[in-house]
């Protein structure tokens, strides 16, 4: 929920802009404002060729299902939406069974979808990171098929790590983003699970992102308290697409 006024959303915006064009031939970029802020912020991004994402989506299609938004609403204007954020599931009791039909319902609309799955720090100290990362993986991307391979994302956002400024070890980042690739490529297949982009998330800074996106199997980073920087995403979008304009 930030920022809280559309005025700053659309700034913002206007202030990442630059970079973004101006590395699109390394790097993708796609910035998911909160709701009431996606119409303005669409008008600012058009014909700039950087993609506009939502934050969340409903399963259905229309219906009685009051404060929820349908990714038939999305589909008009965003070419992305992220569903199962660890925040979600925490705070709004989501399940993967949830994550899952969100997921099957965007990619239905036509819509790019990243799916977030990660483990709590209790996992994590427990040595369960693999158990846990595996069954959210398996479970989010239940209906998901070799089809929706190029529409698909895997956020890698270790629970522990957002918003506490614990960024997770890039070894530990990398064995589990490739458990994430190898767990993909169980249930869509190895070739269609190489088109499926892996990201991870979690504190990402200009000062880290590169010691994650050099990574073998990291397709890149989903930022969070960073992006709300003009100048700090700026330069995470310019050292990423550094990083990717040399492999």
């Amino acid at each position: 929920m930030n920022p809280v006024d559309g005025g700053e959303a659309v700034d913002l915006v206007r202030g990442v802009l630059p970079v973004a064009q101006a590395s699109a031939d390394n790097v993708e970029v796609a910035l998911f404002p909160p709701f009431p802020w996606l119409l303005g912020v669409a008008e600012v991004m058009e014909g700039s060729g950087i993609k506009l994402g939502a934050q969340d989506c409903f399963w259905e299609q229309s219906g009685a299902y009051t404060g929820e938004v349908s990714p038939a609403m999305l589909r008009g204007w965003c070419q992305w939406v992220i569903v199962g954020h660890s925040e979600r599931r925490i705070y709004l009791g989501e399940t993967d069974d949830m994550v899952s039909r969100k997921a099957a319902a965007a990619l239905a609309n036509d819509l790019s979808v990243i799916v977030c799955v990660g483990e709590l720090e209790d996992h994590y100290d427990a040595g369960r990171s693999d158990e846990i990362v595996t069954a959210q993986v398996k479970a989010s991307l239940a209906n998901c098929s070799a089809d929706d391979s190029s529409r698909l994302v895997v956020a890698y956002e270790p629970v522990w790590a957002i918003g506490t400024g614990k960024s997770a070890d890039p070894e530990h980042a990398y064995k589990t983003m490739r458990l994430i690739r190898r767990v993909i490529g169980e249930l869509i297949g190895a070739g269609a699970a190489r088109k499926v982009r892996v990201l991870y998330g979690g504190s990402v800074n200009a000062a880290n992102v590169e010691s994650y996106v050099e990574l073998p199997l990291c397709d890149g980073c989903l930022v969070g308290g960073s992006s709300l920087k003009a100048e700090e995403f700026a330069q995470i979008v310019k050292v990423t697409a550094e990083v990717y304009g040399h492999r």
